[in-house]
């Protein structure tokens, strides 16, 4: 079941067309890649998807709600089912909130857990299920690294049960080392809570190792889209293809 459907959306700033009657779909469980360089057109279409800019033109759709004409129930429901997961988690992260505020805060605005032992107990689980201390919650996040982090703000985001988890370069901003770990729990994640993942980046190469599914956009246009295998395997379009020339190889003649 298709569970996030854009269709044909445009978006113009100033007489500059920013995207270009974009089509694409996440289904319900599915993890999909959203790819390009910086200005192809990634964070105005998140933007529109979030509601956070109107599109002129085309229609999203959230399991069968109207993103852009959604009434206050809607827009409450939508908020709580898609979560996003920023790409730098030193901006993301109030540093004056303990670690126990940040991930039990949505708990609170969306009123699922009423008592402050119940909430604790849904930090702990959380913590845990992200490879952190539960024993920390009382810490700020100034006293993590990057890749912690990222872990308290994947943490936050799982905290109100999403369906759908939207990541816009959640580990560009991280050293290389810790890169994999992350990506790595995203995908863990993805497959223990059943998650639908729309996976923003601009490098082929992290998203080919969680995403089943790929779109790559350039000018504000898709210009391909199909399974993992189809577009590392056999990419149709030249930009396609000069994002995978892109890739680093690790050892050039083992590769060869």
């Amino acid at each position: 079941m298709t569970l996030l459907d854009v269709r044909a959306v445009t978006k113009d700033f100033r007489g500059t067309r920013a995207l270009r009657a974009v089509d694409l779909a996440v289904g319900e469980g599915e993890t999909v890649g959203l790819v390009g360089e910086s200005g192809s057109g990634k964070s105005t279409l998140l933007k529109c998807v979030l509601r956070l800019e109107r599109p002129d033109s085309g229609e999203i759709r959230y399991d069968g709600i109207d993103v852009i004409r959604a009434d206050r129930a809607q827009r409450r429901r939508f908020r709580r089912e898609v979560q996003m997961v920023f790409q730098d988690p030193h901006a993301s992260l109030n540093p004056r909130m303990t670690v126990e505020q940040l991930v039990s805060e949505g708990m609170l605005v969306h009123g699922l857990e009423r008592s402050r032992a119940g909430r604790r107990d849904r930090v702990a689980e959380l913590l845990s299920m992200v490879g952190l201390d539960p024993s920390d919650m009382g810490r700020r996040p100034g006293s993590f690294s990057g890749g912690q982090r990222q872990r308290i703000a994947i943490a936050r985001a799982l905290a109100v049960r999403p369906r759908l988890l939207v990541c816009d370069e959640p580990v560009s901003a991280l050293d290389v080392s810790v890169q994999a770990q992350v990506i790595n729990l995203l995908a863990d994640m993805q497959a223990e809570l059943g998650l639908a993942v729309l996976f923003i980046a601009h490098d082929l190469a992290v998203v080919g190792h969680l995403c089943t599914r790929i779109a790559v956009i350039s000018r504000g246009e898709i210009v391909e889209s199909g399974p993992r295998e189809q577009v590392f395997g056999a990419p149709r379009h030249e930009y396609t293809r000069a994002l995978l020339d892109a890739v680093p190889i690790p050892d050039p003649t083992i590769a060869r």
